[in-house]
């Protein structure tokens, strides 16, 4: 779900969609640890729409009705082609008999750990460390 913030940079729309889903796993299994979490996300449907492009594509069109910048959407763009790129890795790799996806691609892996650490970054930048759940960025 893509919530527009004007005061947010677009370039963290994607690092909140990660860390929000990443963050509701961790919530509903308290037991897990944040690693685990990150691990659950990749094959659930936020992921399957960051690395399909689709995310990016919503929120371009969202973007592009008030108007931004040329050079922000050339940024968005190229943060789409990466992730997109980065995320299909993982396509079709599953435990046998299970629907746990593996996290057999450390790329794919540290590309969610980071931008999850970007999102905290940003929070702590503007002061809002009541929407730091995981503490990753510590």
């Amino acid at each position: 779900m893509i919530r527009k913030d004007i005061n947010k940079p677009a370039m963290l729309y994607a690092a909140e969609e990660i860390y929000s889903n990443v963050s509701d796993i961790k919530l509903k299994n308290p037991d897990i640890s944040v690693i685990e979490a990150v691990e659950m996300y990749i094959g659930s449907k936020s992921y399957q729409s960051l690395s399909s492009g689709e995310f990016h594509n919503e929120l371009l069109n969202k973007l592009q009705k008030d108007k931004i910048p040329k050079k922000t959407i050339e940024l968005l763009l190229v943060q789409k082609k990466v992730v997109v790129e980065q995320l299909k890795n993982n396509e079709g790799s599953y435990f046998a008999k299970s629907s746990f996806p593996l996290s057999n691609s450390q790329t794919t892996f540290g590309l969610l750990w980071r931008m999850c650490e970007s999102y905290e970054l940003w929070c702590k930048e503007i002061n809002d460390t009541k929407s730091i759940t995981l503490g990753i960025s510590e």
